[in-house]
């Protein structure tokens, strides 16, 4: 494994503690405790395989996906391995926002096949040791039909020979085939669910996509789910389905 600090490599601003990372501002917080927790239980998920690749899915935009996504690469991180944050959802970027980081260019750019540059001209290092970061870079016309390249399959070999965990953050499931696309060929997948906002109607649909491309669901995050905290509250578990 090669870890991203060569000198091309660009450094992110120290500013996420402003931003979503719960995982950094408040280390001890129940949340942060609940994402270590969910880290373990990932862990222990995958019996007969190590797990390279895991993607992060939602079935509507507003379900706290890439907040979850980053937390949870910052506690893969913290545990001392060497992660890769991945920014798939091209439609609408926010990774870079969770990390306080520029997105002027980043996946997108990587996938256009720009001549004489490699991935290591797009990472971002971050605050926490062996966290590295690719932001979805300027948003394309063509978001599905670069995620299902052969450049993006050959994309995601390569990072995973590098890295230990490579997490990637995608689009909501409805209405969209990228997240689909993604977690066909991921090792995992966890599915985010704003508790109290997204319908059982909008949770069915999107796992009949899952199903469709089999995708290995580990479980399902609930994000906000009431813990009678001030602060943000994730709950970990299996979704029984009907």
């Amino acid at each position: 494994m090669v870890e991203a600090t060569k000198k091309n490599t660009k450094k992110a601003k120290k500013s996420s503690r402003a931003h979503g990372l719960i995982t950094l501002a408040m280390p001890s917080s129940l949340s942060s405790e609940q994402f270590r927790t969910l880290r373990t239980n990932i862990q222990f998920s995958m019996v007969d395989k190590k797990l390279k690749s895991l993607a992060v899915l939602s079935a509507t935009s507003a379900a706290g996906k890439s907040t979850v996504a980053a937390n949870l690469a910052v506690t893969f991180a913290l545990q001392g391995n060497q992660v890769l944050l991945v920014d798939c959802d091209l439609r609408r970027p926010s990774v870079h926002r969770e990390f306080g980081i520029q997105n002027d260019e980043g996946l997108t750019n990587l996938l256009a096949n720009h001549v004489g540059k490699g991935i290591d001209d797009y990472l971002h290092t971050s605050e926490v040791p062996g966290l590295s970061i690719l932001t979805g870079g300027p948003v394309p016309p063509n978001p599905a039909e670069l995620l299902s390249s052969n450049r993006m399959k050959q994309l995601e070999t390569d990072v995973a020979e590098r890295f230990d965990l490579v997490i990637y953050d995608t689009p909501p499931l409805l209405g969209f085939t990228d997240g689909q696309i993604l977690s066909g060929r991921v090792d995992g997948s966890i599915f985010v669910v704003h508790f109290g906002e997204d319908t059982k109607e909008d949770v069915v649909k999107a796992s009949d996509s899952l199903k469709m491309v089999n995708a290995n669901v580990l479980g399902v995050v609930y994000n906000r789910a009431p813990g009678g905290q001030k602060e943000h509250s994730y709950y970990y578990g299996y979704q029984d389905e009907e």
